[in-house]
């Protein structure tokens, strides 16, 4: 998984040597799919141009609370600025800042957006060897992390002054690396992989015509963007469909027909931890596929046999053994009768119910009504959500259940 792709990253710069190097991490970070923000002690812009950097990361570079050059313009708010980040990354990180982090000086932009920021603050020191090794930097260091703030240690090297030893900023690609390790500790699904299924199927007639549905694969890919970005090794079994996978780490099996994804699912079954099964896969196949196309004869009808294809659900909750396994109902009638049964019958651990007559639920949309009904026969209804929110619910509905 790309784990900060999609992120919100706010890096500040502050006045050290090491501030060049602010202009590779912002590329790299832009790079991993992350939408970067900078905001610089005025003292930096000494070392790298507020340009460069705005043109880096194609946002508006900021480095006081107001534009000097404009008696009319708005305030820079660092409340704001400090909201908008998942991550704040200060590199370099100088003495000086680092000093007033810790003791709640605020006489710049950098320092207050940093006052208020509710989100996972890292920082790079950057410095000459005996200032790194100093008491006060070492108090300082520790103060900070008692804040809940992460130190990416300084490296070892020829430093500014000509000295050799620790307190060169970390190179911008052990940043990354540093702050993508830190959070993959924490995601609940590092480490577990999920299969999930979506899309329709299609089961053909001849060359060009099908059997098939509406399904537009979005819950289901919905499902599996958001597995990745919690951590886990995600495997997609897609159907038809048109609607694109974001996700570049996430193993997308494109397939055709229910023989096709019943054959996939049950190459990846045995060592998946989640399964979710969200596939809206045709319930009958022609007996006989034509290898011709049917020609159309004025005044005649056509007629075929069907027969049941596999059913995809039922055979992994035969073969359950350590997954915990998820299955989608849609109804038009007898709406909970029905999905209570399909839980019992087909061994699922979940069941998440879509009704036709809701409003906002059903294919090809961007949102849906859902209801969650677990192996409990607990009932648990939602309102109408965009499928991301939901996918977001099911998945915490399902850490909560397999960490409990």
């Amino acid at each position: 998984m790309r784990v900060l792709s999609g992120k919100k990253i706010l890096l500040g710069v502050t006045a050290g040597i090491a501030a060049y190097k602010a202009a590779f991490l912002v590329r790299l970070l832009v790079k991993q799919g992350a939408e970067v923000k900078v905001v610089m002690t005025p003292k930096a812009k000494e070392f790298v141009t507020p340009l460069t950097l705005s043109t880096l990361s194609k946002n508006e570079v900021h480095s006081s609370f107001t534009n000097e050059d404009n008696d009319n313009a708005q305030w820079n708010n660092h409340v704001e600025l400090a909201l908008w980040a998942d991550l704040f990354i200060i590199a370099p990180a100088t003495a000086n800042t680092l000093s007033k982090m810790a003791h709640g000086t605020s006489d710049n932009l950098l320092l207050a957006t940093y006052l208020s920021a509710k989100c996972p603050v890292y920082f790079a020191p950057a410095m000459d060897l005996d200032m790194y090794k100093h008491p006060s930097t070492k108090q300082t260091f520790d103060i900070l992390k008692g804040f809940g703030n992460h130190i990416i240690p300084a490296a070892s090297g020829e430093l500014a002054s000509g000295l050799v030893g620790q307190g060169r900023m970390a190179a911008p690609e052990t940043i990354i690396s540093f702050i993508c390790s830190e959070i993959l500790k924490s995601l609940p699904l590092q480490g577990k992989k999920v299969l999930v299924t979506a899309g329709p199927t299609h089961e053909l007639i001849d060359p060009v015509r099908f059997i098939g549905n509406h399904s537009s694969g979005k819950m289901g890919i919905a499902i599996a963007e958001h597995a990745s970005s919690l951590g886990a090794d995600v495997t997609l079994v897609l159907g038809p469909s048109s609607v694109p996978v974001s996700d570049k780490s996430i193993d997308v099996i494109d397939v055709t027909t229910a023989q096709q994804m019943y054959d996939a699912v049950h190459q990846f079954y045995q060592t998946t931890t989640i399964a979710i099964c969200s596939a809206a896969v045709a319930d009958f196949k022609p007996v006989t596929a034509l290898d011709q196309k049917i020609k159309k004869k004025t005044g005649e009808g056509l007629s075929f046999d069907l027969e049941p294809t596999k059913d995809i659900l039922a055979s992994l909750g035969l073969q359950k053994k350590h997954q915990f396994l998820v299955g989608f109902a849609l109804e038009t009638e007898n709406e909970l009768e029905n999905s209570k049964k399909k839980l019992e019958k087909k061994n699922l651990d979940l069941i998440v119910l879509n009704s036709l007559r809701d409003k906002g639920a059903g294919f090809k949309g961007d949102t849906n009504k859902v209801t969650f009904i677990d192996k409990d026969n607990k009932v648990t209804p939602f309102d109408v959500k965009s499928k991301k929110d939901v996918a977001r619910d099911i998945l915490e509905h399902i850490i909560s259940k397999i960490d409990a």
